[in-house]
């Protein structure tokens, strides 16, 4: 590559200066205002604040321009973005911070009291400026900031708990940037004429790297809402009239249980994408009888998180399925000892290619249980290819619970009832949810019956997880399932949720 990810905007201000590049509310740039942005938060950050290649800069609030014009800040500076989310408590942000160690903190005012005893830095433009009209012509602008950014510099670090309990930072480098953005181009067939509706947080790579970044690699007019929230998103698509937008299943179900979505024109969109677990077919159903394709994107956020795709020319006719590899990268099924499995047998997923990450940050530990030789990043998804080459998830993580789009790690959940003397063991699954998808449920086995109830559980994590973590419900059972090597069997109790009785009455054997 040798130039950095910044040059993206660079180009566009030079060949499409006047064009829409990015709209929030009310507030419009250019591809000229953009780089102007981009280029007073270098001097910023880089003059003010010190900050060069190899530092870290976190930022912490919602949706907003501000994090775009950091992003690419960093990238010329050699920096590395940490994204926090603001859903967190204090002491889970105070982990991610004291771990990376940014130089500064870019904070929206509403939760600048989470991040304690870091230097902070307001989301709005550090530098008073007119947002130029789309159709006004600014003229190119020439770059004036250094160019130090490389391939190998990290650029993103995300912090993901895994199945462990203790969060890890995911190191995505430059490289890894654009060979994702380069997938998301070809998923989405995405040019300049394009117009990418962006809702879901871009403290996730989803919501940044499926269909943001990939927008500004093709020049496309992207808008952002600060939150999602259906009734703006029904508004924006016949207002804004979008080509296409990402979404995940707990924001389709409020779409089409919103009173304007029968009425509302969707006839912008050549297509949506679906992702972050498995997408069932009733939410994709809607979408396709009102003529709008529901094409599907699979990944980690190791992975980029792009790594299968299903294209919008293929979804009506391929529900179900993710698609095939991406470009970008290579994708296997291998059985327990890394062995490739045969066509139309089940695997765990692994993924190769410029666009997984480098490393856990400071982890070497975690960054070699997490390949196969070769390189292979395993997902710990477990998929199935057809003899045409089409995929398809059938589980996910054996832990991870999916729920609103959010991951949840039972392992955080389960070192919080470690911590209480009335619990002698417990372990947290996923249940189905028809809102969120799924939700966490403690299964808890009290040392003596009768000595913990369900509100003594849910207080146990008041102040120690953030709220989307708690457990949606508490069983409480005399053993919990393992197998001969003492491993509890987490598939059991998973099976067994819907039959709450069954659970209470005692372990499940067999």
């Amino acid at each position: 590559m040798g130039r950095p990810l910044s040059a993206w905007v660079d180009t566009w201000a030079e060949h499409r200066p006047d064009a829409e590049a990015l709209s929030f509310g009310s507030e419009r740039w250019s591809w000229a205002g953009f780089a102007g942005q981009g280029q007073r938060w270098v001097r910023l950050l880089g003059d003010q604040y010190g900050v060069g290649a190899g530092d870290r800069v976190a930022y912490l609030g919602h949706n907003h321009p501000g994090q775009l014009f950091v992003f690419f800040a960093c990238a010329r500076l050699g920096a590395a973005l940490v994204p926090l989310n603001w859903r967190l408590t204090a002491a889970e942000l105070g982990y991610q911070l004291a771990d990376s160690e940014p130089v500064v903190v870019v904070v929206a005012d509403r939760f600048r009291e989470l991040v304690g005893p870091w230097p902070t830095l307001g989301v709005q433009p550090p530098e008073p400026v007119e947002a130029p009209e789309p159709t006004e012509v600014t003229g190119p602008v020439a770059p004036t900031a250094p160019v130090e950014g490389r391939d190998g510099d990290p650029m993103l670090i995300v912090y993901t708990s895994g199945t462990t309990g203790r969060p890890k930072g995911a190191v995505l480098d430059q490289r890894a940037l654009l060979a994702t953005a380069l997938n998301g181009l070809f998923a989405h067939d995405l040019t300049p004429a394009d117009r990418v509706l962006t809702v879901l947080p871009m403290f996730h790579v989803g919501g940044l790297c499926i269909q943001t970044l990939p927008a500004v690699l093709a020049g496309a007019a992207l808008r952002l809402h600060e939150v999602f929230d259906p009734d703006a998103w029904l508004t924006d698509v016949e207002r804004w009239q979008p080509t296409t937008s990402l979404l995940v299943p707990a924001t389709m179900t409020a779409l089409q249980r919103h009173p304007a979505w029968a009425q509302t024109d969707l006839s912008s969109l050549r297509g949506i994408m679906a992702g972050s677990s498995v997408v069932p077919e009733a939410l994709i159903r809607p979408f396709h009888e009102r003529g709008v394709p529901v094409g599907q994107i699979y990944g980690a956020t190791e992975t980029g998180p792009t790594a299968l795709v299903l294209r919008f020319e293929h979804a009506m006719d391929r529900v179900g399925s993710c698609g095939r590899a991406a470009p970008h990268c290579d994708v296997r099924l291998v059985d327990d000892v890394g062995a490739e499995v045969a066509e139309g047998r089940a695997g765990e997923v692994v993924v190769r290619g410029p666009n997984v990450l480098r490393s856990y940050w400071r982890d070497a530990e975690a960054t070699a249980a997490a390949f196969l030789p070769g390189g292979w990043f395993r997902t710990g998804d477990i998929g199935v290819r057809d003899a045409e080459g089409w995929w398809r998830i059938v589980d996910r993580s054996k832990d991870v619970v999916i729920s609103g789009g959010e991951n949840i790690y039972p392992a955080e959940l389960e070192v919080v009832l470690a911590d209480c003397p009335e619990v002698a063991e417990a372990a947290v699954v996923g249940r189905p949810d028809p809102r969120w998808g799924e939700v966490p449920v403690a299964v808890v086995v009290p040392k003596e019956p009768g000595t913990i109830d369900e509100a003594a559980v849910r207080a146990l994590f008041e102040g120690r997880l953030a709220r989307f973590k708690h457990p949606a419900a508490v069983v409480f059972v005399d053993a919990l399932p393992r197998n001969v090597m003492g491993k509890v069997q987490k598939f059991r109790l998973r099976e067994q949720l819907a039959t709450t009785e069954q659970l209470a009455s005692g372990p499940i054997t067999g």
